[in-house]
């Protein structure tokens, strides 16, 4: 017998197996990163290392927590890079820590401590009765669409759009500084939420006008009403299934479509074509999910959708026969980032 390992070796079959289950079993265990980083968050750590390292106990001290099972908690997330455990036993803020810093550009300590709220716990939970029916976990659970809860929770509806707002900055900035606005004088930001890309939009192109057009909820706290953008907004409540402000040469639609199904889609595409009519533009912005097996947010993004929302992600084809369904001919695509691509339609006919 050769030093060789036979393929019908179990002992040889087994220890190639091991790498494979031990992936397997980290997968299955993501919750608890998950679960980690939500109370990391919630405790304000990031916060409480900005000075400096220290130790567990601390940082117990500091956030009102006990001390040994902070320490397990934060050795767990170190393990990911998320924070980092020294020989003397002290936690370091790292790079992949900062953004739960809730003094830093891009905070996303809002985000991940919404995403650890119960809301999506439980319906993450109930995603095989979702593949199951073709339904949506959320709804299956409470009974009632996602927005229309939070429209009836108004502490946690206000939480949410704060948490997507902290999140979409960055994007509203690169879609203002990547889209050309030259030709256009005024837009309407369509589920706009508290307003933060009309507000990067006006900044950056000084002759424009812009309305916030979204729910009498959210748009009441929008953060336009600043010196620098004096005179040049309006705020207009509405449901833009039925209509939206009408003569605008621009309309924004910033990861609105991803939270709704096809025909749906296509009936906003319509109500902004028809409010936009012949020659009027609409700028969706929203990731594209790619060909082939690699790991991608949009993919990610899609399953969140599945849970909590009666939407999905797209793919480049399906956002193309959507605009063509709706009457829009798409005249670009531009990819600028895993999260956002900007996709031009235009109205074809009246």
């Amino acid at each position: 017998m050769t030093s060789a390992a036979r393929a019908d070796d179990p002992a040889a079959s087994a220890g190639s197996e091991e790498p494979a289950a031990g992936q397997l079993l980290e997968l299955s265990f993501g919750y608890l990163y998950s679960a980690a980083l939500h109370t990391a968050a919630r405790l304000g750590i990031a916060d409480h290392l900005v000075a400096g390292p220290r130790t567990a106990e601390q940082l117990a001290e500091a956030a009102q927590a006990h001390g040994p099972h902070l320490r397990r908690l934060l050795r767990f997330l170190a393990t990911k890079g998320v924070f980092e455990q020294d020989a003397a036993g002290r936690f370091h803020l790292t790079p992949l820590a900062q953004p739960l810093r809730t003094d830093v550009e891009g905070s996303l300590r809002d985000y991940v401590m919404m995403r650890g709220e119960d809301i999506f716990w439980l319906s993450a939970a109930r995603l095989p009765d979702a593949v199951r029916t073709g339904g949506t976990a959320f709804e299956q659970l409470y009974g009632v669409p996602f927005y229309d809860y939070l429209a009836a929770d108004p502490e946690l509806g206000a939480a949410f759009h704060a948490s997507m707002a902290a999140f979409s900055q960055t994007l509203s900035n690169d879609v203002a500084d990547a889209y050309d606005f030259s030709a256009a004088r005024s837009v309407v930001d369509v589920g706009g939420g508290r307003g933060g890309l009309l507000r990067a939009v006006l900044l950056r192109s000084p002759r424009l006008t812009g309305t916030l057009f979204d729910l009498e909820s959210v748009v009441a706290q929008h953060v336009l009403d600043t010196p620098e953008l004096a005179g040049r907004w309006q705020v207009e409540a509405g449901d833009f299934f039925t209509s939206v402000p009408a003569g605008a040469d621009v309309y924004l639609l910033k990861h609105v479509l991803a939270s709704w199904p096809d025909e749906e889609c296509v009936q906003i595409l319509r109500t902004c074509g028809r409010a936009a009519g012949r020659g009027g533009r609409l700028v969706i912005v929203n990731g594209l999910i790619p060909e082939g097996n690699e790991p991608h947010p949009g993919k990610t993004h899609d399953m969140l959708m599945m849970t909590v929302l009666n939407g999905k992600g797209r793919t480049r084809r399906e956002y193309e026969e959507l605009c063509a369904r709706a009457g829009l001919a798409v005249r670009q695509v531009r990819t600028l980032s895993a999260h956002a691509s900007i996709i031009e339609a235009a109205v074809e006919s009246d």
